[in-house]
């Protein structure tokens, strides 16, 4: 069963952001110190799980779009679930299978597994969209951002 997620309103609790870097390590190490994460989680912390799920395997989704989480929850409450937007300057290599080099990252951190299950399918069909993804290409902030998910999702 997948559970119930406001997209625009975890959006707004991560924020939209955007970075250098020349690798995703860099990335995850400016965002784990930039984002609002809640009592007992540490941004070290933040960014070591970040680190050790791409390890495993690229969160690199094709089309320019990657999106990073954690191996397992990190946060305890879930309404301090979050998905913070990652414009990235230049674009890096994350190794995805369409060979595409990662322009923007959803980074989900989330308190169940279960948040994980009912946001990727959200997701995917925002990326599948034409005006959200001409939205994604533009760099579009945290408002313009929300008005397109509360109208396609």
């Amino acid at each position: 069963m997948t559970t119930k997620v406001d997209i625009a309103a975890m959006i707004h609790r991560g924020g939209v952001f955007e970075l250098d870097g020349n690798n995703a390590q860099d990335v995850y190490k400016k965002i784990s110190t930039m984002v609002r994460l809640p009592e007992g989680v540490q941004p070290a912390a933040l960014y070591k799980a970040l680190c050790e799920r791409e390890q495993v395997l690229t969160t690199a989704v094709g089309n320019g779009i990657a999106l990073p989480h954690t191996r397992t929850p990190i946060l305890t409450n879930t309404d301090s679930e979050t998905i913070c937007v990652v414009y990235l300057k230049n674009p890096i290599d994350m190794k995805a299978l369409d060979g595409k080099p990662v322009s923007v990252m959803f980074i989900l951190l989330a308190a169940k597994a279960q948040t994980h299950l009912g946001v990727l399918p959200r997701l995917a069909g925002l990326f599948n969209n034409p005006r959200f993804k001409l939205a994604l290409e533009r760099k579009t902030g945290e408002e313009r951002l929300a008005a397109l998910i509360r109208g396609v999702a």
